[in-house]
């Protein structure tokens, strides 16, 4: 096969500009990431999944490593909001940082609820996860 053909495969260009682009965006998140740990805003949304039935919504959040203290749910106006704050662990106040993918700091995360009055009927944090079950009025 010549080269010229396989210079200009257009998958392999496709290829080759999706990798710059991942690289762009990790060398501008090395230049402007700044560990948030005493922000006030928040600065990260935890995941959620969602399950719903006639009568009940079950919202799901990974939330590892944040203690119940650190935690405020709130129902009103039809929107959850889940809040709160996970710390860095004590071992990384003391070294040295070589990569960071989880988030730390503040976060919030605000859904919007399907139409109807609903109770929030409690909150649980159960292996990593908070579950907050809500009941339609």
């Amino acid at each position: 096969e010549d080269t010229d053909s396989m210079a200009f495969d257009p998958r392999r260009w496709m290829w080759l500009e999706a990798c710059e682009m991942i690289a762009r965006a990790e060398r501008l998140q090395r230049q402007f990431f700044v560990p948030a740990e005493a922000s006030a805003r928040p600065q990260w949304e935890p995941p959620v999944d969602v399950f719903a039935d006639e009568r009940r919504l079950v919202v799901v959040a990974a939330l590892p490593g944040v203690r119940p203290e650190e935690l405020e749910v709130a129902v009103g106006d039809g929107t959850l909001v889940v809040r709160g704050h996970r710390p860095l662990p004590p071992f990384a106040r003391r070294a040295g940082l070589v990569r960071m993918e989880t988030p730390y700091g503040r976060f919030e995360r605000r859904l919007r609820l399907p139409a109807g009055p609903w109770l929030h009927a409690g909150s649980r944090l159960e292996d990593g996860l908070l579950v907050v079950e809500l009941e339609r009025m």
